[in-house]
């Protein structure tokens, strides 16, 4: 069945795409097949020893319903005007309650729940009493055709994106896995930085920010780049939750970085209404900045702990990875050059997969047999899965959202509690959205923040789409490293042997440019490509990235040598005001960092800069 998924949409890719909503069928009632067939009702209960008989009937029956809207099109649209029949409601019943089902086997039970509490309001918002959240009320009659049946729910614009865009990314990401490229990220990442100070640190960085970019998932980047760093990371002296952190921060990264920013990036375009290429270029600078931000913090928690550089004889020649290996960054650069030009994501990421199965050829131990290839099929379908589940149960609450008016009533909400004022607008969307965001999948993150966070600050405020839509989603994806259901910390601090919360909290100071970056963009949109003049770009770039600075060093409590408490509130006072875009207060928070670095500088028992062990 995964061989014909992944078989189905390179053949639509290539050959043209059925109209979206039997696309969407074909796209989710496979997957609903698979689902129920490979993972089984119990979470964790290991690889299946067989398929019980009711997983068998649950396969064929989801199936079914999702290509009942194919089988009787016609009749299905022409319901929408003389109602629907009894079958009919049956059918969009049961196709919710296993898109609920099959989400919960995937992805667990965050979104289950989520998109429950959606239906239960759809059926009963007319009890509340409130005035702000009550809704007229709908009936299961109505709300089962309408998440069914209709564009607006569960086959709605994410499905239908997921269908023509993001497997195929997805599967990118496989191919690309199976050439040993994610090994060669690796190796790159320590050849570059991992002779500097904290090198483990900031090589397990650089090489999860790669893997990201073809990853679609931080917990998953993380398991799969940590079982290499964090191991690398204590043995040159990193604590254990500061390596779990480390890594759990880079890899959450990973899914702001383009070009597939954990494939939301392709559900971004339908929302915010700009071609994919603009989207990569917006989130480019950001993105920049948020692993910027890490690198400072590892460097500031390497020089507090007095942690080296590896030697040199622990470390692979740029020279020769480069002479070697460095043709496999070219199905990377074929997907950033085609969008760049101009072509369609689709066609970019079919020309990528070629490149990608083209590359694999060059060197034997790399070279696919038709049995690879057929895994690499099945494994693309594979993870796949779970990202279809979520897309598909994000358009449930995204449907109740569209039926009740639950956008403008969270609008009207933030409005009121801000009382007209930004920031507070700011900071309630803020905390909205990483509670929206645990434990929720990248694509139903962004679905869920996106549908409900975002009009508020569009309608209310006037604030560029593209900065508003980039503001929910970063503080979306920065869910799975903040406590207390930080996910992506959490499978970093299991692989680390760390506590998890610690973990998590170290996570959190490492990345907090991540929580200053947003607001960045908001008051300077030119920082995501929102008329961006030069000097204006070069200018908020640089007082960005010394703001941010000055915040890490003040969290770790490490600037030019250990901070005392003074030194630290004014290097935070100095790195907030300097990512104000105000000339006055940027230009006096640089004269107050610096006047602490030189002060620092001047005493005598300042400690020096770690040299590299290697020569």
């Amino acid at each position: 069945m995964g061989v014909s998924l992944t078989c189905f949409h390179l053949y639509t890719a290539y050959f043209g795409t059925l109209p979206s909503q039997q696309q969407g069928a074909v796209h989710l009632g496979m997957a609903l097949g698979m689902i129920f067939i490979i993972f089984p009702a119990t979470r964790g209960a290991g690889p299946r020893q067989g398929v019980p008989w009711y997983d068998i009937v649950l396969a064929f029956t989801a199936t079914f319903a999702a290509y009942y809207k194919i089988i009787f099109y016609e009749e299905v649209l022409r319901a929408r005007i003389t109602g629907y029949s009894t079958f009919d409601l049956v059918i969009a019943v049961l196709g919710v309650l296993f898109v609920l089902e099959a989400t919960r086997r995937t992805v667990g039970m965050p979104i289950v729940i989520m998109a429950a509490l959606a239906i239960a309001y759809a059926l009963f918002g007319n009890l509340i009493p409130s005035p702000l959240l009550s809704h007229p009320g709908f009936s299961l009659e109505q709300v089962s055709p309408y998440l069914w049946f209709r564009e607006s729910g569960v086959f709605g614009t994410p499905l239908q994106i997921s269908a023509r865009f993001i497997f195929l990314f997805l599967f990118f990401g496989v191919v690309l896995m199976h050439t040993g490229v994610g090994r060669f990220f690796n190796d790159l990442a320590f050849a570059v930085t991992g002779r500097f100070t904290g090198g483990a640190g900031k090589a397990a960085v650089m090489a999860s920010s790669l893997q990201g970019m073809i990853s679609g998932s931080s917990i998953g980047n993380t398991v799969a780049s940590g079982s290499f760093t964090i191991p690398m990371m204590k043995n040159a002296r990193f604590k254990p939750e500061v390596a779990g952190a480390i890594e759990a921060s880079a890899s959450t990264g990973g899914q702001i970085m383009p070009p597939l920013m954990g494939a939301a990036a392709f559900i971004m375009v339908e929302y915010v209404g700009v071609s994919y290429r603009e989207i990569m270029f917006a989130a480019l600078i950001p993105a920049i900045l948020y692993f910027a931000s890490i690198f400072i913090g590892v460097h500031f928690e390497a020089k507090r702990h007095r942690i080296l550089g590896l030697p040199k004889d622990q470390l692979p020649s740029k020279r020769k990875l480069l002479l070697e290996k460095g043709y496999m960054l070219l199905p990377l650069l074929v997907i950033i050059t085609t969008i760049s030009v101009g072509f369609t994501a689709q066609r970019a990421a079919l020309l990528g997969i070629g490149c990608a199965f083209a590359v694999s050829l060059v060197r034997k131990e790399t070279r696919p047999s038709l049995k690879d290839i057929l895994n690499i099929f099945e494994q693309g379908a594979r993870v796949a899965l779970p990202v279809i589940a979520a897309v598909a149960c994000a358009g449930i609450i995204a449907g109740v959202v569209g039926m009740t008016g639950m956008g403008s009533k969270f609008a009207a909400g933030i409005i009121s509690l801000a009382d007209g004022v930004l920031i507070l607008a700011l900071l309630f969307t803020m905390i909205a959205c990483i509670v929206l965001g645990m434990g929720l999948p990248t694509t139903a993150n962004y679905v869920v923040t996106a549908t409900i966070a975002a009009p508020a600050l569009i309608n209310e405020f006037g604030l560029p789409p593209m900065a508003v839509h980039l503001f929910v989603f970063y503080f979306g994806i920065i869910a799975d490293i903040t406590p207390p259901v930080c996910l992506a910390a959490f499978a970093g601090a299991g692989i680390a042997q760390a506590n998890p919360m610690k973990t998590g909290f170290t996570a959190v100071k490492l990345a907090i440019g991540a929580f200053i970056i947003p607001y960045a963009f908001i008051y300077n949109p030119m920082l995501v490509m929102v008329d961006p003049t030069p000097l204006g770009l070069i200018t908020a770039l640089g007082f960005s990235l010394l703001g941010i600075m000055g915040v890490s060093s003040a969290l770790l409590g490490y600037f030019v040598r250990d901070s005392h408490f003074w030194e630290r509130l004014v290097i935070l006072a100095a790195g907030l005001a300097m990512v104000v875009p105000e000339l006055l207060t940027s230009g006096l928070g640089l004269i107050a960092m610096a006047a602490v670095g030189w002060w620092q500088s001047r005493r005598p028992d300042a400690f020096q800069d770690a040299k590299p062990l290697a020569s």
